[in-house]
């Protein structure tokens, strides 16, 4: 069904791959969508993220269980939507441990995520060298996590917004929600932006970094901060990494609340033939400035684990905020203080990854069908227990 002028089933505000994939999914389901975004298409986080879509590095719980979810999710779409529309890369990931230490916790990390469901094979280090040739030697043991996936977030979040549209959905970017209107019940009634009203039952909040602005903006707020995060580019190569490659410690980062920085290295080649090199984290707010000193322990790190880096230049760094919650896990679905708001935001470093799942769950919610996952572990007045 089509949106009708300014009136709605759902409004998603926000473009990103995770908006993307609720009005996708909203769509799919029969429900009339438009899409509201102050910029454009994947402007923001999205357009910063590498493309990950992991199971490796979920440790056991609700974001496990989503992850598992959305990993099938993306198989689905890259086959119905053909060969090339999200760059999809089955490539599967390589955790590598590089000492004794590291060993026994990746070992045990991958043992639990076995017993909930992931693909996880645990490697000597000549069965790592195998699937790796140009891995340094530096290495103990690994683990190889078949689920693991890619694809190329900014066409993946153009190509879900490309079929939302087949199927009757609308866009409006340059379009800045400004207010909330509720119904005489309470309930959520529509929004003013600066291109005039809008009206729907439902509003579903994919604001990324900017989620807590909106969800404030409603009345019901909900903690979502930045996390700035560098990327590196390299020149075009040949295949020399098969595989999505990081440090048995990144798991540890990527769980960590500290606001300084961290950094632990993830390698893996792109379908161009140029090799992306990250992730930083640390909480600095939106500052947007470069940081040769991150960069350089990006490269050093990299170097560290695929030593014939030292020769090839880069190209480029690029830097993103990802959308944090204190607990680390995201806000998805209906809040209860407000009726007809929906959150499907403060995925953190996952939210591309874990798109597909979002924005199912987000669907099956909205046409009142049983989702296929518990949504209380994301519920959005969890933080006020704790206050």
């Amino acid at each position: 069904m089509v949106a009708t002028g300014r009136s709605a089933d759902v409004l998603v505000v926000g473009a990103g791959v995770v908006g993307a994939a609720c009005a996708y999914y909203c769509a799919a389901a029969g429900l009339r969508v438009a899409v509201l975004d102050r910029g454009g298409v994947a402007g923001g986080t999205t357009s910063g993220g590498e493309g990950n879509i992991l199971v490796s590095d979920k440790e056991l719980g609700a974001e496990l269980d989503l992850a598992l979810l959305s990993v099938k999710l993306w198989a689905e779409l890259g086959e119905r939507f053909g060969p090339g529309a999200l760059e999809l890369e089955h490539k599967g990931g390589v955790v590598v441990a590089q000492s004794a230490d590291a060993a026994a916790g990746l070992a045990a990390l991958a043992a639990e995520q076995r017993a909930r469901g992931v693909e996880a094979v645990d490697l000597t280090s000549a069965e790592v060298a195998d699937l790796e040739p140009n891995l340094t030697k530096n290495v103990a043991s690994g683990a190889y996590y078949p689920q693991d996936k890619q694809v190329q977030p900014m066409l993946a979040a153009a190509e879900l917004l490309r079929q939302a549209g087949r199927l009757g959905a609308q866009l409006h970017t340059g379009t800045e929600v400004r207010s909330f209107r509720r119904s005489a019940d309470g309930a959520f009634a529509g929004v003013t932006t600066n291109r005039g009203d809008f009206s729907a039952r439902r509003l579903v909040n994919a604001g990324g970094t900017w989620g807590g602005e909106i969800s404030a903006l409603a009345g019901a707020p909900i903690p979502v901060l930045p996390r700035r995060g560098f990327v590196l580019v390299t020149e075009p190569l040949p295949r020399v990494i098969r595989h999505k490659v990081y440090t048995a410690d990144y798991v540890a980062n990527v769980a960590s609340g500290d606001a300084g920085l961290e950094t632990s290295v993830v390698v893996e080649g792109t379908q161009s033939g140029t090799v992306l090199i990250g992730a930083s984290r640390e909480r600095v707010g939106f500052d947007r400035q470069f940081s040769l000193a991150v960069v350089r322990k990006l490269a050093a790190q990299a170097i560290g684990v695929f030593p014939f880096l030292a020769d090839v230049s880069l190209l480029r760094s690029y830097l993103g905020f990802r959308p944090y919650c204190p607990d680390h896990l995201p806000v998805i679905g209906e809040d209860p203080r407000l009726p007809g708001l929906v959150h499907a935001c403060g995925h953190e470093g996952a939210g591309i990854g874990l798109a597909a799942a979002t924005g199912h769950l987000v669907a099956q919610q909205a046409t009142g069908v049983q989702p296929d996952l518990d949504l209380a572990p994301f519920r959005a007045d969890r933080f006020e227990e704790v206050a």
